[in-house]
């Protein structure tokens, strides 16, 4: 196998804003397996709060030798060992895994939940994020959510509760909060999400910091509605850690290291009775795409990254009648339309 990467940064369509701050783009990394002629894609998407950045990604690819892999069907085996590299760079990883996936898919003739054994008639709602804004991008953001049946708030500032009065004042579609840790104080989370759950939020996101797992205990305990984890867990490790603070995981293959880890966190939840939201960073439709051969096994999905950008260079997955489908086909099931130039990099 052959990879090449390329760094690209896309652009929102409306500058993003939550707990974290405002930015205009996300800087990603693309990545290209090839072998006897056929390529997988892969994306590492690095929103600027997170550890990761373009030269860690690149400097991760750089120690990966890929032409001692001779079967690319082997991902399990090729996976370990990417993983053993090193302890972080979950999205590098992530990047090296869904361009594995899509590779082994297009040489099997398979998709990705085809190789997991998934049937898509499942498929669950998917939200449309709305971030942290005044009153008039707020309804903006309301019309270009039209196509999907429910919608995912942005949470975190001192305007929070005239924003959830702005919503519910101009649609009456279902409504779940991420406030993104940027709530800090326990009482104060309990109180917001009663007065939230009044208002007809279904769920609440990651209220307090990662770190506050005994005061997000106290919150679920009280709490009419669930209380997701989503910075708290990260890879399938953290789930035994976190349960009982939390009702469930926000799954994310950015977080995750990818599709293998993603599907494995996603069973182990359901075995411990926890709900699932399957989500994404802000990616282009390579990413969500391989994300979204997941979302039959979860409660939820957020995976509307592609609709919040103006340039993606990716043709996959869309929302129909507010759910997420994926077209039939191969791999990861979405397509270059060629916006950043092939083979620009080698390791």
């Amino acid at each position: 196998m052959k990879l090449h990467y390329f760094p690209y940064q896309l652009q929102f369509k409306h500058p993003f804003s939550t707990s974290h701050g405002t930015r205009a783009f996300t800087d990603v990394i693309f990545v290209e397996l090839e072998h006897n002629g056929i390529t997988g894609y892969g994306e590492a998407a690095l929103p600027p709060y997170l550890e990761e950045t373009p030269e860690s990604v690149t400097t991760l690819l750089k120690k990966i030798d890929f032409s001692q892999f001779e079967n690319p069907l082997e991902t399990d085996k090729i996976l370990d060992e990417v993983d053993a590299i090193e302890k972080r760079n979950p999205a590098a990883k992530a990047a090296v895994d869904i361009a594995l996936h899509d590779l082994a898919g297009k040489i099997s003739s398979n998709s990705v939940a085809e190789i997991y054994g998934i049937e898509d008639s499942e498929m669950p709602d998917c939200t449309f994020t709305i971030g942290i804004g005044d009153a008039q991008s707020i309804k903006e953001k309301i019309k270009e959510a039209e196509p999907f049946n429910i919608l995912k708030v942005k949470l975190g500032s001192e305007n929070d509760k005239k924003a959830i009065e702005i919503i519910t004042s101009e649609t009456d579609k279902p409504f779940c909060v991420d406030v993104n840790q940027g709530w800090k104080d326990w009482r104060f989370a309990i109180d917001t999400v009663h007065w939230l759950a009044e208002k007809g939020a279904f769920l609440v996101e990651q209220p307090l910091p990662k770190e506050m797992l005994n005061e997000s205990a106290r919150i679920m305990e009280e709490s009419p509605i669930p209380i997701i984890a989503d910075e708290s867990c990260q890879r399938l490790q953290d789930i035994e850690r976190i349960k009982g603070a939390f009702s469930g995981i926000n799954v994310k293959l950015m977080k995750s290291t990818g599709i293998s880890e993603a599907h494995k966190m996603i069973k182990l939840a359901k075995e411990l009775e926890m709900k699932v939201l399957i989500g994404c960073m802000s990616e282009s439709s390579c990413g969500v795409t391989a994300a979204a051969h997941l979302a039959p096994l979860c409660d939820w999905a957020d995976l509307d990254g592609p609709y919040l950008i103006k340039n993606d260079p990716f043709d996959g997955m869309k929302i129909a009648n507010g759910k997420v489908h994926v077209s039939n086909g191969t791999g990861i099931c979405a397509n270059s339309n060629n916006l950043y130039p092939s083979k620009s990099q080698k390791p």
